[in-house]
């Protein structure tokens, strides 16, 4: 068996530490931060990713701390409903369903389920070298670390990536978002709902359920700068101002949300890399492939490539082999989901009153069948 080296304690890391142990592998897993806070909003796991999860033997810790999602309707700010789809056709017949749930319970779990002396914080990863043994990393704090391989899952911009491609840094989508998990339970919302709204002027609200009467909650305003310092000083209330109009339950779940509740940040993805593989090095998850959040898959991405490198590594005891398998697996589905996004984004985030116009008649009009078209290759690929 062999010994590999993690860098990273997100989801794509620590589903990744889960999967090698599972096969036999001993593993480090190195975290930059000093401790891990409960910090982030909310995520959906779509099918696809609780079936990995099932395949790494994660899947029963994690279904109770969260809650189905059966349904997704795309609605006007006004409530005209655009788009509607009842996901149980999928879910039911993969026999796993779509689950929201808080970003903090799933890495708390993930982190708990792991044998003592694995995950090691307050090492910020320096740099690696490869030899004819494996690699050598080097951290910041002087540590030398010596294993066979090392995956980088240090997300978005991970120093991992940065010295393999030094060129691949994260780009900017155009627009800013705010997010929070509130306590919803007074609005007893309809169970298993999940909305997205397509407001005018480039205003886009979201929410889901996240478990436990929870509801998160997202806000998108189109900034023609990143780090735009008119919104860094948005505070609830003027958010309920920006989005002041929108259909019930927006302003409602805004109401329930108190100024330290909020997160901000830009949204960025990386564009598509033209590997991962790199002898004994891979990168995974964010690191490899950040994509926005549109399709619900960022973390269910970082999910299946943990499911997807346990199978490599079972059909081949190379690793270079299995890195290289794992990297032809996963560019093609990657760069769709990362490219499929960023459109989407783009015409959920429109100004023009003209185009938006057009935007929900298309819409309203697209058939049944597309939606179930892109279910099917969100949910069924693997």
């Amino acid at each position: 068996m062999a010994h590999f080296l993690v860098i990273g304690a997100g989801i794509g890391g620590l589903t990744t530490a889960h999967a090698l142990l599972r096969l036999g592998h001993s593993v480090r897993v190195y975290e930059a931060a000093p401790e891990l806070r409960e910090v982030g909003a909310g995520l959906v796991l779509g099918a696809n990713a609780m079936r990995a999860l099932q395949q790494l033997g994660l899947h029963e810790a994690v279904l109770p701390l969260g809650s189905p999602v059966t349904r997704l309707d795309l609605r006007t700010q006004h409530g005209q409903m655009l788009q509607s789809a009842d996901t149980t056709p999928f879910t039911t017949r993969l026999g796993f369903p779509n689950l929201g749930i808080h970003r903090a319970a799933l890495q708390q779990v993930l982190v708990r389920l792991l044998p003592p002396g694995i995950l090691q914080l307050g090492c910020p990863f320096e740099g690696a070298e490869t030899t004819e043994a494996g690699v050598v990393a080097h951290f910041t704090n002087g540590h030398t670390v010596r294993a066979d391989a090392l995956i980088g899952a240090d997300g978005l911009r991970s120093s991992v990536r940065r010295q393999l491609l030094p060129g691949s840094e994260p780009r900017y989508a155009g627009y800013t978002c705010w997010r929070a998990v509130v306590d919803a339970r007074q609005l007893a919302l309809p169970a298993g709902e999940s909305c997205e709204v397509w407001g005018e002027r480039g205003r886009r609200f979201g929410y889901v359920p996240v478990g436990g009467g929870q509801v998160y909650w997202f806000a998108c305003l189109n900034s023609h700068e990143p780090q735009n310092p008119q919104f860094r000083a948005y505070r609830t209330a003027d958010l309920q101002r920006a989005f002041a109009g929108f259909h019930a339950p927006v302003p409602e779940l805004l109401a329930l949300t108190h100024d330290e509740h909020l997160l901000w940040n830009d949204i960025l993805d990386l564009k598509p890399l033209p590997r991962f593989a790199f002898g004994c090095i891979l990168l995974l998850g964010d690191a490899a492939h950040a994509t926005t959040p549109n399709l619900g898959q960022g973390a269910g991405m970082a999910v299946e490539d943990a499911a997807v490198l346990a199978q490599c590594l079972t059909e081949s005891a190379d690793i270079p082999a299995a890195f290289r398998r794992f990297e032809q697996r996963r560019l093609r589905r990657t760069t769709r989901i990362i490219t499929t996004s960023r459109q989407l984004g783009r015409v959920g985030q429109l100004e023009s009153p003209l185009l938006t116009k057009l935007r929900n008649t298309v819409m309203q009009l697209l058939p049944p069948a597309v939606s179930r078209s892109q279910m099917a290759w969100l949910y069924d690929e693997l």
